[in-house]
């Protein structure tokens, strides 16, 4: 393949993903393969996009959250629009994640407090030696 073109194998190989990740992407309009036959070829264009999903995806962004970013490039006004719906969007998941974190955080101190709780319980439970025999 040429530099600007890649097969879908290569595109599998080059970002760790299934060839079945990039025709569900392709079916959701986020990428935009050229066909040759039954070949698809992916343009440097596809491979920033699909950079872009998986970041987006890693970040907890919905696809919906993904395609509105993406199309925010075509806004003529040198991707500004783009990169402040970006900057939003990246916010509000972080408010997200650090509000996930704190409440799992609460979770796990919680859950470590019913553990000692319930050794101490079973430690005073066990029957003594002596009185057993």
């Amino acid at each position: 393949m040429t530099d600007d073109m890649m097969t879908i194998r290569e595109m599998c190989d080059a970002f760790d993903v299934t060839p079945r990740t990039l025709r569900f992407y392709e079916s959701k309009e986020l990428l935009f393969p050229v066909r040759d036959g039954q070949r698809r070829l992916f343009t440097k264009r596809d491979r920033a996009r699909l950079k872009l999903i998986l970041r987006g995806k890693r970040f907890g962004f919905s696809l919906e959250e993904i395609r509105q970013l993406l199309d925010l490039y075509h806004m003529g006004d040198q991707q500004h629009t783009q990169l402040v719906r970006t900057y939003d969007i990246a916010r509000e998941r972080l408010a997200d994640m650090e509000r996930q974190r704190d409440e799992l955080t609460q979770a796990i101190d919680e859950l470590k407090s019913q553990l000692e709780w319930g050794e101490k319980i079973i430690a005073n439970a066990r029957p003594d030696r002596k009185a057993a025999e």
